[in-house]
């Protein structure tokens, strides 16, 4: 039996640190200062930090739907963050370049990857564009949250990976903490009528600030969550009844959540799902796309014209919500959305190659609307908001190659994606490639209308689903033999 650790100290100097934190508390609450009690549990993370980097990050993965903003604790600052995931994800971009200074290295084969290269140029042209940026300050912090995004959730991550289990543990810890949200928004919304559309923008407060990204996130899990159930044996039918129970939990959250752009996405990834299941050639898609493209360009008038007649309004009948999708006539926030992006179209036909700097966009739109693409939603000073897209807001902010950086991001790792799925050999490599994959889709997607991976909530999934694809494509696509061969062949060299 080990013996606890406190008994190798004084008892008199254990009590004595004990009294002495609750006197300082006692202090502390009489000058209405609340944070010493969060001392304990920030010594505990840091601990954890230095003993074993891999629970560290979990530990951050759990938080991250629980996560809450700054803004809604301390009201009037210029800055704003979600607690306590981005401190988190700050100390462990410090802790991983300490350990890179140190000696220890991500795997070459990961920092080589296709995938890793495209975020190299990426983070790079972000770099340049910060220091070109109409506001360096405000876009130097941009680039710290993405830095601290991606080596959290996409570097150091790719190495949790190693182990084909840790990458359900990662979805599960996220599944578990988002399911009590879920749980949280639905007993919230139901106090003003499930049917209340407009209630459902702010339920999910403080842990989503909109149905909008609350609804990205189902779009991402309910893949992995149905890849999740196919991977538990037959057998285990309470396991399989348990989450058919959960999953149908994630899908009335995402009926309720009344969001159309997760609506629309789930759709979309379910066609690509079809497309990759029925193994259709890359040329007939291409052919496919280039084709529906001209047809709807040969008769865009007409189509503008239908769109226009549409006045159904977003509400809480189902039919008319869906209806309102095309309503680009007097639904605000479709209208909203279009004086968005016509204003960040109009900003990087002004600054093309370098924009206006990452994290500027909500300051400098203002000056590019048009009074006649104005809504009732719109501000005056145009300060507030994004660009409502994954897109264009590169785009603005970072010019053309701003956009080319998130497509190649994109781009690589569908390829691979699909490399792992139709070439491993491990069923269970193939089932779950296949959903992160699917869920990255319904994400690619959703990104048309909306834009989140500036918050910890979307980039948790998108980088760590990301790294995941990355991690099969390095360390599990072969079978569990020849990967045991593999790695005795390194362990040689």
């Amino acid at each position: 039996m080990i013996a606890w650790p406190l008994e190798r100290y004084p008892r008199p100097l254990f009590w004595g640190i004990i009294l002495s934190f609750i006197a300082l508390n006692a202090v502390m609450l009489a000058f209405e200062i609340y944070y010493v009690p969060l001392i304990p549990a920030l010594l505990l993370f840091v601990a954890l930090a230095i003993i074993s980097i891999d629970k560290y990050l979990l530990a951050i993965v759990f938080f991250v739907p629980l996560s809450i903003p700054l803004s809604t604790l301390v009201k009037g600052l210029s800055i704003d963050m979600f607690l306590p995931t981005e401190p988190l994800l700050a100390g462990l971009l410090l802790l991983y370049l300490l350990k890179y200074l140190m000696g220890a290295r991500i795997d070459l084969r990961v920092l080589r990857h296709p995938v890793t290269l495209a975020v190299y140029f990426h983070l790079a042209w972000m770099l340049v564009t910060s220091i070109t940026s109409s506001d360096p300050v405000v876009s130097f912090k941009m680039l710290a949250s993405r830095l601290w995004f991606i080596v959290g959730f996409y570097l150091v991550a790719s190495q949790v990976f190693r182990k084909e289990r840790s990458m359900h543990t990662y979805v599960w810890l996220f599944i578990i903490a988002f399911a009590g949200v879920i749980v949280y928004t639905l007993i919230n919304h139901a106090g003003y009528g499930l049917n209340n559309q407009m209630m459902a923008h702010s339920v999910s407060k403080p842990f989503y600030k909109d149905h909008t990204s609350y609804g990205a996130t189902l779009g991402l899990i309910l893949p992995v969550l149905v890849a999740l159930f196919l991977l538990i044996k037959r057998e285990n039918t309470n396991t399989r009844f348990l989450m058919v129970l959960l999953i149908i939990l994630f899908i009335f959250a995402l009926i309720f959540s009344y969001t159309r752009a997760a609506w629309i996405s789930i759709i979309g990834s379910l066609v690509i799902w079809a497309i990759i299941k029925l193994r259709v050639r890359f040329e007939i898609v291409l052919a496919g796309a280039v084709v529906l493209v001209g047809f709807f360009l040969s008769i865009r008038s007409q189509i503008m014209v239908e769109l226009e007649k549409n006045r159904v309004e977003s509400s809480s009948e189902f039919s008319e919500h869906i209806q309102s999708m095309s309503n680009i006539s007097t639904d605000q926030s479709n209208l909203e959305r279009i004086n968005r992006w016509s204003c960040a179209y109009r900003m990087w036909r002004d600054k093309p190659i370098f924009g206006f700097g990452p994290g500027t966009y909500q300051f400098e739109y203002g000056r590019y609307q048009r009074s006649y693409e104005k809504t009732r939603i719109s501000t005056d000073f145009g300060t507030m908001g994004n660009a409502h897209s994954e897109y264009l807001g590169p785009l603005s902010e970072s010019g053309i190659l701003g956009l080319v950086g998130i497509l190649l991001v994109i781009g690589t790792t569908i390829y691979t994606g699909l490399r792992v799925y139709f070439t491993s050999k491990r069923r269970s490599v193939r089932i779950f490639s296949l959903a992160v994959l699917v869920g990255l889709f319904s994400y690619y997607l959703h990104g048309v209308l909306n834009n989140f991976l500036d918050t910890d909530k979307l980039s948790v999934l998108f980088w760590g689903y990301t790294s995941m694809l990355v991690a099969m494509d390095v360390y599990h696509r072969e079978s569990p033999e020849e990967e045991d061969a593999v790695a005795q062949k390194e362990n040689k060299a």
